[in-house]
Formats: structure tokens, sequence, C-alpha cells
């Protein structure tokens, strides 16, 4: 792990010693705020205390429509999308949310106990934020 962009997205080099090449990773199944967004900052924090420097173990899924990798994350034994929405700093992905029930029950958990930015009165989803400052 070399870089962190925001709470759902990270650079990863991968290959063989001498011969990386570096790989953009957008984390399946969940949005991080914006980072000029509430809980933006803290969101990419703890994306960095997972994964920074470590080694990270990718699934992938897929390309995303900015062409990033769409990948299963896993940072010091840890899946990184549950880590993020447990922590109250990730939204399960709206149109993913079916597929994934384990992690709609965590952000069940986190809202109920005002977590991380569901302390907010009313949190902005990310994709209601870039709708809104395109």
């Amino acid at each position: 792990m070399i870089a962190i962009s925001d709470g759902d997205t990270l650079t990863v080099r991968c290959g063989a010693p001498g011969a990386w090449r570096q790989e953009r990773v957008r984390v399946a199944a969940i949005d991080a705020p914006e980072s000029r967004q509430a809980f933006g900052q803290r969101a990419r924090q703890n994306l960095a205390q997972l994964c920074f420097r470590q080694q990270a173990g990718l699934r992938r899924l897929g390309r995303d429509d900015y062409g990033r990798t769409l990948a299963h994350v896993r940072c010091q034994g840890q899946d990184v999308g549950t880590a993020q929405i447990s922590a109250g700093l990730a939204w399960v992905y709206a149109p993913q949310a079916r597929r994934y029930p384990q992690l709609v029950a965590l952000q069940q958990q986190a809202q109920a106990s005002h977590t991380g930015l569901w302390s907010q009165k009313r949190p902005l989803a990310p994709w209601d934020y870039r709708r809104r400052h395109r």
C-alpha cells in the first residue's frame, strides 16, 4: 500500500520487486465521504491506519467507471469495507446493498449507536454530495 486517496480509494504496488506497477483500487461495496465532506478526512485517516505501508490482499471484481480496480481489500487481517462501515466512516454503496446484507446490518448498528458520521443530525451521503458539488 503506497497511497490513500480517500476513505474508499487507495493505490497499491503489485508485481515482483523491481517490476512493480501501481494500481488504483476502489474498495467494493462502500462509499466513504468525500475529502471535503464531514468525516471525509477521518475516513481517509482510518483507511491509512489500516492499510498504509501494509501488505494488502485484493479480491478483484473488475473495474469501475473511472478505470480503478474494484476489489474487496484486506489489510492486517481485516476486511477494509467492513472496518469502514463498522467505524461509521462509510455508507454501504446503495446499488450493492442487497448483495451485502452483513454490511447493511453493520451500518444499521453504527447508525443506532451514532458512531462516526452517524453522530450528525442528517449525514449527507457521498453520492448526494457529489451531485450537489459537480
